[in-house]
């Protein structure tokens, strides 16, 4: 895989194993001990995570389908009830540098057992809030709770998967991302079209507990993690080698801005189609997120497109995807703006499998910091996406959303070109 196509470093040995891989065989090489596909616990692996997956983003996403009913309830704004949404992606990105932090001293397992369980509990809480104040900061909580899974996540399979099939296994944990978030939309609009908001985000709650526990049964024992230390001058010193490395930065970047994109459009998409021309239900807007099946199929498949195209290829057809989908939404015609929104979510959820496991490629140590450094940007590019996405639309309509996507992808697309001229400028000056 060409080193040009992000500016980061794609050259992994498939054949490296760990200090705590199995030891040699007598008379043989050494053993990769490492989950496959096809070979034992690597289906429930897979399973677990992708059920972790559809957890996370249910929850994280839990009121936005629903946010014309949250402003009618509590005579909100849209810039306002947005704050639901954001204030959940915020505390996320706030807490999974740390979080990240005690799943190296803990395990991953164990961190992301506890911020299910947590994130859970606050979800059958969400319903009762008394306030958009109240609603706002316990969407918050559950953010930071959240924060657990990300990171961790990717740093398991970075450790308990072989090289080779990285991609393709965190492309099922984004894939479990997509489906999490339209079950979770679908879902929420039906109940909610009949018995309100409130008994909509509980009917999700109860969904994520089966989904908690499910994880919890299946993923298998790590095997080759080795805990870390927790002293802030250590996770200081790794953070600061993350951030000072140009590769991982610019992936950091695409991330954000290809999840600014996302979270302006789904925060917006439902004020929009309860809007003439076409005022649409709040059961049939709800439906409308079955293009997320779309997501599931991008991300699941982004290994095979890394193989044809390579990195850099990859990300260009993701930003000229999601490109072509901002240009359809402009239209009238409700079937031109499903098509946009199928586009959209193609491009978005290709370019955010990419650009994640290139981190875990790029990571040589304080796999679980540079994940969490990616999750943290992405999330910001959520929060920041879904603030402005919800004013653009308050003073300039579905157009206003649509610049500020646009100019999102425009960043995605000079990041990219700026990373592969550097990364061919240091080929040169080694070969010279």
């Amino acid at each position: 895989m060409p080193a040009v196509d992000t500016g980061a470093s794609t050259t992994v040995d498939a054949d490296a194993v760990t200090a705590t891989d199995s030891p040699p065989a007598p008379g043989g090489p050494a053993a990769d001990s490492r989950l496959t596909p096809g070979g034992p616990g690597y289906r429930r692996m897979s399973l677990a995570l992708f059920l972790a997956g559809v957890a996370t983003f249910a929850l994280l996403y839990s009121t936005q389908a629903l946010l014309p009913l949250v402003s009618r309830d509590f005579g909100a704004s849209a810039s306002a009830a947005s704050w639901t949404v954001s204030a959940a992606t915020g505390g996320l990105a706030l807490f999974v540098l740390p979080m990240s932090a005690l799943s190296e001293r803990f395990g991953r397992r164990t961190v992301m057992t506890a911020s299910l369980a947590v994130a859970v509990a606050v979800g059958l809480l969400v319903p009762f809030a008394p306030s958009m104040g109240a609603l706002i900061a316990l969407r918050a909580v559950q953010g930071a709770a959240l924060a657990g899974l990300p990171a961790s996540a990717t740093a398991y399979l970075a450790e308990e998967v072989r090289p080779k099939a990285l991609i393709t296994a965190i492309g099922l944990f984004v894939a479990g991302n997509s489906v999490g978030g339209m079950s979770g939309r679908i879902i929420t609009g039906w109940v909610a079209q009949e018995w309100g908001w409130r008994v909509s985000v509980g009917t999700i709650g109860v969904v994520a507990v089966g989904c908690a526990v499910a994880f919890r049964l299946l993923l298998p024992a790590p095997r080759h993690f080795t805990p870390g230390s927790l002293r802030p001058r250590v996770l200081a010193r790794t953070v600061r080698d993350h951030l000072s490395d140009p590769l991982l930065c610019r992936l950091y970047a695409i991330g954000a801005l290809f999840m600014t994109v996302f979270g302006g459009v789904y925060t917006v998409i439902g004020y929009r189609l309860t809007e003439e021309p076409f005022g649409l239900p709040q059961g049939i807007i709800g439906s409308i997120f079955l293009v997320y099946l779309v997501g599931t199929v991008s991300a699941s498949t982004a290994g095979r497109l890394v193989g044809r195209l390579g990195r850099r290829g990859a990300l260009y057809l993701a930003a000229g995807t999601t490109t072509t989908g901002l240009a359809l939404s402009l239209a009238s015609s409700l079937m031109l703006v499903l098509a946009g929104l199928v586009l959209i979510t193609a491009g978005f959820f290709a370019g955010h499998a990419v650009a994640s496991s290139a981190v875990s490629h790029t990571a040589k140590r304080g796999r679980a910091q540079a994940a969490a450094l990616y999750q943290s940007a992405y999330y910001i590019g959520s929060s920041v996406g879904s603030a402005l996405g919800a004013a653009a639309f308050h003073s300039g309509g579905w157009s206003g959303t649509v610049a500020i996507g646009v100019l999102a992808v425009l960043g995605v697309v000079t990041i990219t070109v700026f990373g592969s001229r550097a990364a061919r400028a240091a080929v040169a000056v080694r070969s010279a």
